[in-house]
């Protein structure tokens, strides 16, 4: 059964996505109604959790050549995570992207991928105590 409404938080969200992807994206939603849904089987249905990635995901993974095994949506979730902290993303963005309620949340599951960054704030910390007492000698 597909299910169309509020995520499950119960809040509508934003859902962000790079600036090279727009090319791509452009000739699907070219002359679509507002209503119209973007992503269908290739039979132009709604898709449908119990059989999407049967039919439509695990044939995309092959024709994309991709040779991963045991890839899953879930998967794909967790490495957009992974590479939002790399690109330096806070845990806030994180958060926010992946729809979680809370930071907590977030830091539980990725907490081990956000970089130790203890020396970086001693050296900002170092340089903005080093900028106020020479303006005080000044």
């Amino acid at each position: 059964m597909q299910h169309e409404g509020l995520p499950k938080t119960g809040k509508r969200r934003t859902v962000s996505f790079p600036a090279s992807l727009v090319p791509l994206l452009r000739p699907l939603v070219h002359d679509r109604e507002p209503d119209e849904l973007l992503f269908t089987t290739t039979r132009g249905l709604s898709l449908r959790s119990h059989n999407w990635r049967t039919r439509e995901f695990s044939p995309a993974v092959d024709a994309a050549g991709i040779k991963i095994d045991g890839l899953t949506p879930h998967k794909l979730r967790h490495t957009a995570a992974s590479l939002a902290i790399s690109a330096g993303a806070d845990v806030k963005v994180v958060q926010q992207m992946l729809g979680h309620t809370d930071a907590a949340m977030t830091l539980n599951v990725y907490g081990h991928l956000f970089p130790d960054r203890l020396d970086e704030v001693a050296d900002v910390l170092d340089l903005r105590r080093r900028d106020v007492l020479r303006k005080r000698a000044a």
